[in-house]
């Protein structure tokens, strides 16, 4: 899950790296560096924290040279230490290596390098690939064919770039299991596990396969197969609208992209008909049908499922991506497997995908970035279409795969237009939610900051934003939250409501209102904060979060909303950074 990034040209490599480390900083902020090669010597400064910090400390920026590689951390092997920090280099400090993925038998190759000698400085996994290289290049190998030597002996996921003063002008990368974009700029040439680091500074992108290599120069780039044949690749524009990674006045984030919603409903909701109403056809004809996801994404694929079942008649199973492989056996030919991921590149999903496409299953991915790994393993692909989500937590990407199923369902009954129509209709709807509620939600914040248990409870297609709204405040805030169906708190939870707890009763005026609100009742007879969110007003309700009244299976669209709004507003209540949630980053690439 950590962003990596290598540039080769003729201008300064530091700042450049620098700037392109802040944009992936979402993939991990745990500690970062840059190693660069000048004047033939290997410079290397890395630390624990965020990058601001860092470049505080060490003035990474300053560093001298036109070749450089850099890395934003997310700890998986060792500690958060500056010794774990990236980059990695070898005992002669000749080559360094940045790297992300997890190498599942660094043990076994950590243990013959050291009984041939070689010394570690660190706990990470990371650190044998310097070393084999080291040991590569000692027997007169290029740094590419030091790298094609040593890529097949690191089993798991292994993308990786490294320089070397041994063979100083190029950068090398690889890609194993991650992904690896290759960027082309008019002063010179970058690779990044997301294009989005380079952005602005390169007008073309290649994405990387499998096994490939790639050499970077000043001069070019140039690519190899598994066995060192050089391969013609072709390059594509990257899309502007991919550049937009500033707060544009907010303080952060994830606020920023809250309020981007109303304006991206009707963006999410421009999607080719004709591939809509094929999909929608083969999930009608499929013997079975799956959606596999994790997190935030998988409580959008609950509402698909209750879409499509309502309006399309059509039953579907909604399987953890973490869980899927396990339920492989039963997946053959006559199932389609819809795969959601805003990144494209979440490893449960794609190890489910990959089993499910070896059994013969049609699989059509949900996701919101270009050119990732889910795209490439995809009979078919719909985009989000909600731009670039910087922050960790989802927002705009949920409300976005809603709008996708609801299309989806409508599909499958041919009405597309209708659904279309329908969705954007509801843009002031959301722009109503926000503001009727943003303000209040962040006084409210103040007054439960100290909370340290909340409780969220829906029933029918709203229980699945239940579930949703307290994984946002889990997320940012810090605060043990709960999403369940409402009918289920008798059933044990109930214990442990107390007086003053919080519970968040979703509870429009459709066809479940009168059962849940009967559950919120149970809880407040036991002294419960009750948050109503709805569109009816009711004594009961301690808090009221007013909703506009829209179409019943319109409900979840409107109403995750403002939870969105108490999550952030308690996070920054209480201190946090809502868009660097601790221990978290934006692509699970690590299952």
């Amino acid at each position: 899950m950590c962003g990596i990034i290598g540039y080769c040209g003729k201008q300064a490599a530091a700042p450049i790296t620098f700037e392109a480390l802040k944009r992936v900083e979402y993939r991990g902020y745990d500690s970062a560096g840059i190693a660069v090669l000048s004047n033939g010597q290997l410079l290397v400064k890395k630390d624990i924290g965020k990058l601001d910090e860092i470049e505080a400390k060490h003035s990474l920026s300053s560093l001298p040279g036109n070749i450089a590689i850099g890395h934003t951390r997310w700890a998986t092997h060792g500690g958060v230490t500056s010794a774990n920090a990236h980059p990695q280099y070898d005992s002669s400090e000749t080559v360094a290596v940045v790297h992300n993925g997890i190498i599942d038998n660094y043990q076994e190759l950590r243990k013959q390098l050291a009984s041939n000698g070689h010394h570690f400085a660190s706990e990470t996994d990371t650190e044998v690939i310097p070393h084999l290289i080291e040991d590569e290049m000692k027997q007169g190998l290029s740094l590419e064919a030091a790298v094609l030597a040593t890529a097949p002996k690191l089993e798991g996921s292994s993308t990786f770039l490294a320089i070397s003063s041994l063979d100083p002008g190029k950068v090398v990368g690889t890609r194993k299991g991650s992904p690896l974009a290759i960027g082309i700029g008019d002063h010179g040439y970058f690779a990044a596990s997301d294009a989005l680091a380079f952005s602005g500074q390169a007008h073309q992108v290649i994405p990387l396969a499998d096994t490939e290599v790639v050499i970077l120069t000043a001069d070019g780039i140039e690519f190899l197969d598994a066995a060192g044949n050089k391969l013609a690749k072709e390059s594509r524009d990257i899309k502007s609208k991919w550049h937009d990674s500033h707060k544009q006045g907010y303080q952060f984030f994830m606020l920023k992209e809250i309020m981007e919603q109303p304006q991206m409903l009707e963006a999410a909701a421009t999607q080719d008909r004709e591939l809509f109403t094929k999909i929608a056809l083969d999930i009608l004809r499929a013997g079975q049908v799956i959606v596999t996801a994790c997190g935030t994404s998988r409580y959008a694929a609950l509402v698909g499922r209750y879409l499509f079942s309502k309006v399309g008649k059509k039953f579907c199973d909604v399987v953890m991506a973490s869980e899927f492989h396990y339920f492989a056996d039963s997946v053959d030919k006559n199932t389609v497997v819809l795969a959601v991921s805003q990144s494209g590149e979440t490893a449960d999903v794609i190890e489910g995908v990959q089993m499910a496409r070896d059994a013969g299953a049609q699989i059509v991915s949900i996701i919101n970035r270009p050119q990732s790994l889910l795209s490439e393993m995809s009979d078919h692909v719909i985009y989000l279409n909600c731009g670039y989500e910087i922050s960790v937590p989802a927002t705009k990407s949920f409300l976005s795969q809603l709008v996708i199923f609801y299309l989806l369902s409508f599909s499958m009954v041919n009405s597309f237009d209708e659904a279309v129509n329908n969705l954007k209709g509801i843009s002031n709807e959301v722009t109503k939610a926000i503001a009727w509620n943003n303000e209040p939600l962040r006084k409210l914040s103040q007054s439960l900051k100290d909370k340290d248990d909340f409780y969220y409870i829906a029933r029918g297609i709203n229980f699945a934003i239940a579930s949703e709204g307290a994984l946002k405040l889990k997320e940012v805030s810090y605060i043990h939250a709960e999403g369940m169906p409402a009918g289920e708190l008798k059933h044990g939870t109930l214990a442990l409501i107390e007086p003053g707890t919080p519970v968040a009763v979703i509870c429009p005026d459709d066809y479940t209102y009168r059962e849940t609100l009967s559950n919120a009742i149970e809880a407040k007879s036991r002294g419960a904060y009750i948050i109503g969110v709805s569109d009816k007003k009711n004594d009961i309700y301690d808090f009221w979060v007013k909703i506009p009244k829209v179409d019943e299976l319109l409900y979840p669209i409107i109403t995750v909303v403002p939870l969105q709004l108490l999550a952030y507003h308690l996070a920054v209540s209480r201190g946090h950074d809502p868009d660097r949630p601790r221990n978290l980053a934006k692509s699970v690439t690590v299952k």
